[in-house]
């Protein structure tokens, strides 16, 4: 999709875009979601029904997923539960959708001709695949988990099936799995931000609902991510309405240091603290990228937020320099979720840094301890 028609889609859902055409618009999508969410309560009633029919591999397989679209910092968690099990003794492998990796033109025409194989972006040694070829989530979790196979292919059943034949695994951790039912799992992780728990509370493509708030019943974890020490009760009390059994976690990001994009240089999280940087994102959610930079002190002078998932030009790139330079900017600063994104720069006049962070447990650490403990001897 054009990324300006989808930039104002996402301006009408959230209500920032007035006047009769958007009204008319939200209606009409506001008749869709009904038809959607018509379609998914059916779905997962057949699943549940057993007439759709869900594979088992033989192995454990854990989901990471959300009820919302984007934002609530999964693929850290994945990171941390699958780096938990492969400390317990797991052999684990991540399959992830590949969510904008790119397939060679020669592999979509002859796909059914081929003998299959999904996209091996990590053998467990050795990244094999850039972000491009892989998509940014897969590849980040390649970079970040040595000993971890990272596997990408919309057909989770394939690619499980080809982890347990080809490495071994006897672990899969399904990246954003939540709503990919074919694959029966042990566990469900579910994440909720907590800065926007619930969307706006419709389902797609009024809001941002993947699915009714009935169906956290399946979670059997649900994380609670970005509490950042907020009051979180009435979250609790309504993810425990909607589901009395499942385990609550609390989590923060918490930011661990700055690092370069082009020579791995690493700055500590004081060289933010009255410098004045430009914030650059892609990502769901920036304000709440852009609200932990103030929080370590930084004085952001110009911030640029494009689409998520948006791969940056070389032209881009440069005016942001440009303001850089103008702006006298210390840092240009980014995710780690975006730095994978940026083209290839031969010199970079002002230093382009990421924030590295990781997921840090406030509340539950003993629950999420004893979980892996559990999933370990399954």
């Amino acid at each position: 999709m054009n990324e300006r028609l989808a930039s104002y889609l996402l301006d009408v859902v959230e209500e920032r875009c007035r006047g009769g055409g958007a009204a008319v618009l939200r209606w009409f999508l506001g008749g869709l979601s009904k038809v959607y969410g018509l379609v998914v309560r059916a779905r997962v009633g057949l699943y549940r029904l057993g007439l759709f029919r869900r594979r088992t591999l033989g192995c454990l397989v854990i989901s990471v997923g959300n009820i919302t679209l984007g934002g609530t910092g999964k693929t850290p968690v994945v990171e941390m539960l699958a780096a938990a099990l492969r400390d317990a003794g797991r052999k684990v492998a991540v399959l992830s959708r590949g969510y904008k990796g790119r397939t060679p033109l020669w592999r979509r025409l002859f796909r059914r001709r081929i003998a299959y194989k999904p996209k091996v972006v990590s053998d467990g040694g050795r990244v094999l695949l850039t972000s491009r070829e892989a998509g940014d989530e897969p590849y980040m979790l390649a970079r970040n988990l040595p000993g971890v196979v990272v596997l990408a292919d919309p057909n989770r059943v394939k690619a499980g099936l080809y982890a347990i034949k080809t490495f071994g695994v006897d672990t899969l951790v399904l990246d954003d799995g939540f709503q990919y039912m074919r694959l029966a799992r042990k566990f469900d992780f579910v994440l909720i931000d907590c800065t926007n728990p619930f969307g706006n509370g419709r389902l797609l493509p009024r809001g941002t609902l993947r699915e009714p708030l009935a169906n956290l019943r399946r979670a059997a974890v649900c994380m609670l991510t970005k509490s950042n020490g907020a009051d979180v009760g009435p979250i609790r009390d309504r993810v425990l309405e909607l589901n009395p059994d499942a385990e609550i976690i609390e989590t923060t990001h918490q930011p661990l240091h700055l690092q370069e994009l082009f020579n791995g240089g690493r700055h500590p999280l004081d060289a933010l603290r009255g410098t004045p940087v430009i914030a650059v994102s892609a990502i769901a959610r920036p304000q709440s990228f852009e609200d932990a930079l103030v929080g370590l002190g930084a004085r952001i002078v110009r911030s640029h937020r494009f689409l998520d998932h948006h791969r940056f030009t070389a032209l881009e790139v440069a005016h942001i320099m440009d303001e850089a330079r103008e702006h006298n900017a210390a840092f240009i600063v980014t995710t780690e979720k975006d730095a994978v994104r940026f083209p290839p720069l031969d010199v970079a006049s002002i230093p382009i840094v990421f924030l590295r962070v990781n997921v840090r447990i406030v509340r539950g650490a003993a629950d999420f301890n004893d979980c892996v403990a559990r999933l370990s001897y399954v």
